[in-house]
């Protein structure tokens, strides 16, 4: 690392000769690789952008000038490059680096993005508050491609065409369709059009046939049209950008002497910059999926590290939401899988590929996706559309105003519920419970556990109602699985154990959790019962009000406290008049940072010990015994 270790932000790149600026994205490559194969993270996106950062840090005055990044994914070159470089083998560890961008971790991080498809915006409102002060700075936005199918990045793209500020958009195109345009021709377009005298030759041509009201706006118009058989951004011209490009990626000469040319042009500019996912490391070039959020692997082979087995191994979540739903739709044709660009992430890659004709990738459409399942459940379909649970809540509106209005039996599978671990803040899924209750006729339901996740599809499916279910990342608890799954009653949950001092309320991924904790309590003399809540809407208000006649009550949920499964327990005692005490734990009204899931539950107060204590302390008892 004879160059990297020298640099500590822009001003440092610029001591360097072009010529060098190669090897040094080499060391930056290789930091990336030997990091992530230590603590896993997003790979093959980091290491394709790392060259276009190393030339935009290169060319421009950061942090002065603003880079805003759509997502992190691709932004880790951007961390080592801005003096966080000693501390990159801490990445997503807690206490360590973010995987995201974070305006609190760095003078860089010009704008935290940890979703897609929102950098247009963000740098949109950034030039047109540096042009109400009147400042000189640059602002640039970095927008990977899967980005540009999201269409908020639309909605900014209208909007700062029509507001006509100086921004640079660079469109990070790792794609293939167009990578035949990136060779010689391309660069000479790009220089000649950058160079300024094409642009000026167009805007006097312009401007004359604007004077000839009829025919001449006709041969514009014409002349426009044209121009798209040569230059495949005229989409963006027409909303008011002037379209560079494509140049490639890798070659930083050419980068950074493009962009020395357009740093300084006004109005809204396009740079399209065509690179390679996984660039300079085989594995992730030749498997770039795979790679996109890897996991611990080896450097050598590529392969990932497993933590060495320990008995009977648990499915995870996503598998057995995968294999049911497929199970399911060979018996249902009416069945049908939406995924907003995640067909791996939810587990649907084995839908897709079983039932092609009713799988639809919407992209990074969230919105979309709902309101398009909505259209599907209208003409007599069963769609299920799997989303993250973070991502959902993009897509609120569309749940109640096209879904729930409606009384349209589309299912929501919410994938990631809960603490997610490593990725943080940006991706918990802890405000599902509480997003999502309150709209009427809406059943929200969350399985304990892998078996009884294959039931609650099946429910979902069949209750003829708007059904969103969440579960969590991850492995389940390796309980036995049923060999068929079935619809359960719904609003109904079960009693697994009756206490005489307390009772759990606990649903989702704390059923399991919460009955350990009721063991630890009955060591330490607190008679302890649970029960598996299952629906947090509607809520089984019959067992509840069982469980309180003979105890307090202990709610237990991986949920945000405020408004979540709780307080719909706290809403009903207040609604029939029972006094019984009630103590809530679950996520506390503040952001959780990123770590391994155990840790996290530690620090939250969501671990069988830590329970255990709680329940202990509040009823009056020693904690340290309930906890020992």
């Amino acid at each position: 690392m004879e160059l990297l270790k020298n640099i500590r932000g822009s001003e440092d790149i610029k001591k360097l000769p072009v010529a060098q600026l190669p090897a040094l994205a080499a060391e930056v490559r290789k930091l990336i690789v030997e990091g992530v194969s230590r603590t896993g993270g997003h790979l093959a996106s980091s290491l394709g952008a790392a060259d276009l950062i190393l030339a935009l840090h290169y060319v421009f005055d950061t942090p002065r000038d603003r880079i805003i990044f759509d997502t992190g994914h691709q932004a880790y070159a951007h961390k080592i490059l801005t003096g966080r470089a000693d501390k990159f083998a801490s990445i997503r560890q807690k206490g360590g680096l973010s995987g995201f961008l974070k305006r609190y971790e760095s003078e860089y991080d010009a704008f935290g993005a940890g979703h897609a498809s929102t950098a247009l915006s963000a740098a949109a409102g950034m030039a047109a508050a540096r042009d109400q002060a009147g400042s000189p700075h640059r602002v640039v936005a970095v927008v990977a491609d899967g980005a540009m199918t999201g269409g908020m990045a639309w909605e900014a793209m209208q909007n700062v065409g029509q507001l006509g500020t100086d921004l640079l958009v660079i469109l990070n195109d790792n794609q293939m369709f167009i990578s035949q345009r990136v060779g010689r021709l391309g660069r000479i377009l790009t220089k000649m059009l950058t160079l300024g005298t094409v642009q000026s030759a167009e805007r006097k041509a312009e401007l004359f046939l604007n004077r000839f009201q009829f025919w001449g706006k006709k041969i514009l118009r014409v002349a426009k049209r044209a121009r798209v058989l040569f230059f495949p951004g005229m989409i963006f011209e027409e909303m008011g950008f002037t379209y560079f490009g494509p140049v490639d990626g890798h070659n930083l000469a050419e980068l950074t002497e493009v962009l020395g040319y357009v740093k300084d042009l006004k109005g809204p500019v396009l740079l399209h910059v065509v690179t390679k996912k996984g660039r300079g490391y085989e594995p992730a070039e030749e498997a770039p999926t795979s790679f996109h959020g890897a996991p611990k692997f080896d450097i050598e082979t590529g392969e990932a590290k497993k933590a060495a087995a320990k008995g009977r191994q648990a499915p995870t979540f996503t598998a057995v939401f995968g294999s049911t739903l497929v199970e399911l739709a060979k018996k249902d044709s009416k069945i049908c899988a939406i995924t907003a660009a995640m067909p791996e992430g939810t587990g649907l890659d084995l839908f897709r590929d079983t039932f092609p004709r009713r799988y639809y990738d919407v992209g990074i459409a969230e919105e979309h996706a709902v309101t398009f399942a909505a259209g599907l459940a209208a003409d007599g379909m069963k769609p299920v559309a799997a989303v993250y649970s973070s991502f959902m809540q993009r897509s609120f509106d569309q749940v109640q105003h096209d879904v729930s209005l409606q009384k349209l039996p589309v299912v929501i599978a919410m994938d990631r519920a809960g603490i997610v671990g490593e990725d943080g803040p940006t991706h918990h899924g802890v405000f599902d419970l509480g997003l999502f209750r309150m709209v009427p006729d809406v059943v929200v339901m969350a399985p304990a556990d892998e078996n009884e996740l294959q039931h609650m599809l099946a429910t979902a499916l069949y209750c003829g109602r708007p059904a969103m279910l969440r579960y969590p990342r991850g492995k389940g608890f390796g309980v036995d699985m049923d060999p068929e799954p079935r619809a359960l009653e719904i609003g109904k949950g079960r009693v697994l154990s009756r206490g005489r001092d307390v009772n759990f309320l606990a649903i989702g991924n704390r059923v399991h959790p919460a009955a350990r904790a009721a063991e630890l309590l009955k060591a330490a003399g607190i008679d302890a019962g649970v029960a598996d809540m299952r629906f947090a809407k509607p809520l089984d208000g019959a067992l509840v009000r069982e469980l309180a006649a003979a105890a307090p009550l202990i709610t237990a949920e991986d949920n945000a406290l405020a408004g979540g499964f709780g307080s719909a327990v706290l809403e009903y005692l207040n609604s029939e008049g029972l006094d019984q005490r009630l103590l809530r734990l679950g996520i506390p009204d503040s952001y959780v940072e990123h770590g391994k899931p155990d840790e996290l539950y530690e620090e939250v107060g969501l671990t069988p010990e830590k329970m255990a204590a709680a329940a202990a302390k509040w009823l009056g008892r020693r904690a340290e015994k309930a906890a020992a």
